[in-house]
């Protein structure tokens, strides 16, 4: 961690600074120069709907700031849209782009000693940047979410980013026509906001709440309802009054608090990306964290939540059946959170749900709403994100098992070197059912990036083959991803993992219940194929994607770049 410090303006009191000249150009009286510098780590841009929305509550944050007492100082940071960039070379910046944000973050909040932070973000990399960055510099923060999208509609149906993809498959299987596919693809984002299921982003913002960086119901609030903007005021003033008290990061991000967080992501079906996620926030606030904490708490936590992708509802559905605070409830009910962590806020999580119900109905939905199922009839009786191991996945991998009609397959390898090519064959109804699909080389240094495989997962529910075959990857999935697909497979192909040894053909074990990922081989032959094995060359030599892919860590390490750097 950055050594927390109060502003030097501010330390200075009534002292003459050449500071404060400069201060006076961008608006400090005298009088502001005994009040806390804010800033607020705004990630505005028309890049992405999930973005879009942000600058207006920036702009009420920064007022309720200045009403509250506080000298509010606002900057930008970026964003990469993981659904416009998906399938592309584009997609290799999206988990560049958390360390960029966390680094700019800190870069803002340290150099111009700035006593707080609020960071508003809405697509998937803004949030564990931006909580990377509070962990690191351990200044009061909070974070506020931009908010979900509603759901698109089309032939009655509630559509998200992810009907856009799945409907290539279904076109290319010849499921639907070309005007279908047209209509989905024009309906399937009505507006702003972050794409609308349990995928990445409504996970971690869903997890910070729980985790207590964020207030109650923020989470699963719609980006263009009145209430956001309310939430964004509210959420000023909260950290104005942290900045005063000196509630810090150290004091909410905890190992207890991450175990809440996990909890919750259980509970609501969220993001295999959020296993990658709390491995780097963890790492940066020095908390202990492996992969097989998630599946410790897997076994004790059932899913309650009936949301996409491999559900039936939306954010904005679980947000009216009492949000995040509700199932945080029924958790703390039986014992799987830590009531006595403390919340940006002030209060305990105990405290905050206190005045929750305690709804024990048997059978019947919460709120009247099926997307919150009854303790006795969950969804699931365990949690979704299952940590596999085997010959194929020596440090780890992760499935989401939700929505699998077989858990188990064994097949034969199809082998393809990158993303694109396992596209194609797939759109060029080239795959088998049994056929288990490998693709290599797109982790975080073989990539580089660690790209998202949305596009031919869903190919393959779209072409109705979601049950029936399997995919592995070094790569990462969306959060809208979901079928027989294991991803962060580690060690990588490019550091000589044994996915790189795979020939098209052999035999692999996918077996969920087993929490097995492997290959049909006898060691001898791996011993083999590895004396004859090569790194292929870096895919880049200069740039970002250069520095990530020398510097980035396994996966099953959070894929940071500072490991081994002190």
């Amino acid at each position: 961690m950055v050594d927390n410090r109060k502003s030097q303006v501010v330390t200075q009191g009534a002292a003459r600074s050449p500071n404060r000249a400069m201060l006076r150009a961008v608006g400090f009286t005298d009088a502001d120069f005994a009040k806390p510098i804010i800033g607020i780590a705004n990630g505005y841009s028309t890049i992405t709907p999930c973005n879009m929305g942000i600058n207006s509550l920036a702009i009420r944050a920064e007022a309720a700031i200045r009403t509250g007492g506080g000298m509010p100082q606002m900057f930008g940071t970026i964003t990469i849209s993981d659904g416009i960039s998906m399938g592309t070379e584009g997609m290799k910046y999206s988990l560049v782009s958390r360390e960029v944000i966390a680094d700019s973050i800190e870069t803002a909040v340290t150099g111009q000693s700035m006593d707080g932070v609020l960071a508003i973000g809405g697509c998937d990399k803004n949030m564990p940047g931006a909580m990377i960055a509070m962990a690191r510099m351990n200044v009061p923060a909070i974070f506020v979410y931009g908010g979900t999208i509603k759901p698109g509609k089309y032939d009655g149906q509630d559509l998200t980013v992810v009907s856009s993809f799945e409907a290539v498959g279904q076109f290319s299987a010849g499921k639907i026509d070309e005007d279908t596919l047209t209509n989905i693809e024009r309906n399937a984002c009505p507006g702003a906001g972050s794409c609308g299921g349990m995928f990445t982003a409504n996970t971690m913002s869903s997890s910070f709440e729980a985790m207590g960086m964020s207030l109650a119901y923020s989470s699963t609030m719609a980006a263009e309802d009145e209430e956001k903007a309310v939430s964004a005021e509210e959420s000023a003033r909260v950290l104005v009054e942290a900045v005063r008290k000196q509630i810090l990061p150290s004091d909410i991000i905890t190992r207890k608090s991450i175990e809440n967080a996990i909890a919750v992501i259980m509970a609501v079906g969220g993001s295999t990306n959020a296993t990658l996620h709390f491995l780097a926030i963890a790492h940066t606030a020095g908390i202990p964290l492996a992969l097989d904490d998630f599946e410790t708490i897997r076994a004790k936590v059932p899913v309650l939540c009936d949301l996409k992708p491999s559900g039936r509802y939306v954010a904005t559905d679980l947000h009216q059946a009492g949000g995040i605070p509700q199932v945080m409830k029924m958790l703390l009910s039986h014992g799987l959170i830590h009531g006595d962590c403390m919340t940006i806020t002030g209060e305990t999580i105990a405290e905050r749900l206190a005045n929750i119900p305690d709804v024990e109905t048997p059978h019947e939905p919460i709120a009247g709403h099926p997307v919150i199922r009854a303790w006795d009839n969950p969804m699931y009786a365990q949690g979704h994100l299952a940590i596999l191991k085997g010959n194929l996945a020596e440090n780890g991998s992760v499935a989401k098992i939700t929505g699998v009609k077989n858990p188990v397959i064994t097949g034969p390898a199809r082998v393809f070197e990158s993303e694109e090519e396992c596209l194609k064959s797939i759109l060029a109804n080239q795959i088998n059912a049994g056929d288990v699909l490998v693709i290599r080389y797109e982790g975080p240094k073989g990539g580089p990036g660690m790209r998202e495989m949305l596009a031919p997962t869903a190919a393959i529910i779209g072409a109705g083959l979601g049950d029936t075959v399997g995919l592995i990857t070094d790569g990462r999935f969306s959060g809208g991803t979901y079928g027989m697909v294991v991803g962060h497979v580690a060690p990588e192909a490019f550091v000589g993992g044994n996915i790189a040894l795979v020939h098209e053909g052999d035999s692999i074990t996918i077996d969920a219940p087993a929490r097995l990922l492997q290959i049909n081989v006898p060691d001898a032959e791996l011993v083999k194929r590895r004396s004859t094995w090569q790194a292929p060359a870096p895919r880049y030599t200069r740039g970002v994607l250069a520095k990530y892919a020398k510097l980035v860590s396994s996966s099953h390490l959070g894929a940071v770049t500072d490991i081994g750097l002190g």
